[in-house]
């Protein structure tokens, strides 16, 4: 995986993402260089190249004139999530996205998950966004405590999340309003966020416990997916602070 630019890069090694090697705008060499500091600081090799070694290597044309060739992002289990809760005492929120296929969404949800202390995502290993670079410079470093697993089919890991006590509730509009509802979020609970074009699909929604919806006063009938992740989850966290 490459990950391009200055700010993608250093958010990468403070994720502590393996990086193999940085490459480097040759016409750095020789200056005072914050990416160049922290290589030394952190043991990774770097290399000085011409600047259309990058400009080839480049899939967004904004490296900076820094590209890193790293390692894939190293995805933790289910149980994962589960005991980084029980660490911490508390009930776990989980959040799960079901094909979700915008890179900068998924880097988003990931920062507001994290602001909001989900203990974990869960993503699909097939048909949808998977950690890139763009997904761990949107998150804006927020992916280094953020524990993501990657499951084969995600009704298997609602189901899983049920046996062991979770709540699962799907956000669609024809739920119940998330603000006047009874549910008891103290509980353990997870949400299931759909894909930006057509939402939950019908057969994931019949393992889900129930639905949350938000209250929509204009004409426009849906928001972002990651704007409704981050409501959703701030008001659960709410409902618990009491």
């Amino acid at each position: 995986m490459y990950i391009e630019g200055k700010n993608a890069i250093k958010q990468a090694i403070d994720a502590k993402i393996t990086i193999n090697k940085i490459f480097v705008d040759k016409n750095y060499q020789g200056r005072k260089d914050e990416i160049i500091n922290l290589a030394v600081q952190n043991k990774i090799k770097f290399e000085f190249v011409p600047r259309v070694f990058l400009d080839k290597k480049s899939k967004t044309s904004h490296h900076q004139g820094y590209i890193a060739d790293s390692v894939d992002f190293d995805y933790c289990e289910l149980d994962d999530i589960l005991n980084k809760a029980k660490s911490k005492g508390s009930a776990p929120l989980i959040v799960l996205l079901d094909g979700l296929e915008d890179p900068h969404n998924f880097g988003a949800i990931i920062r507001s998950c994290e602001c909001a202390g989900v203990d974990g995502i869960i993503i699909p290993k097939n048909r949808a966004v998977q950690v890139n670079e763009t997904v761990i410079r949107t998150s804006t470093g927020a992916i280094s405590n953020m524990l993501i697993a990657k499951v084969t089919n995600l009704k298997d890991a609602i189901s899983y999340l049920k046996d062991k006590g979770v709540f699962v509730y799907g956000c669609e509009a024809s739920g119940e309003d998330i603000y006047s509802c009874q549910k008891d979020f103290n509980l353990p609970t997870a949400i299931v966020i759909g894909s930006e074009g057509f939402g939950i699909r019908q057969s994931l929604l019949s393992y889900c416990d129930g639905t949350l919806s938000l209250p929509l006063r204009g004409k426009v009938n849906s928001l972002n997916a990651s704007v409704a992740c981050g409501i959703v989850i701030f008001e659960i966290l709410r409902r618990r602070l009491g």
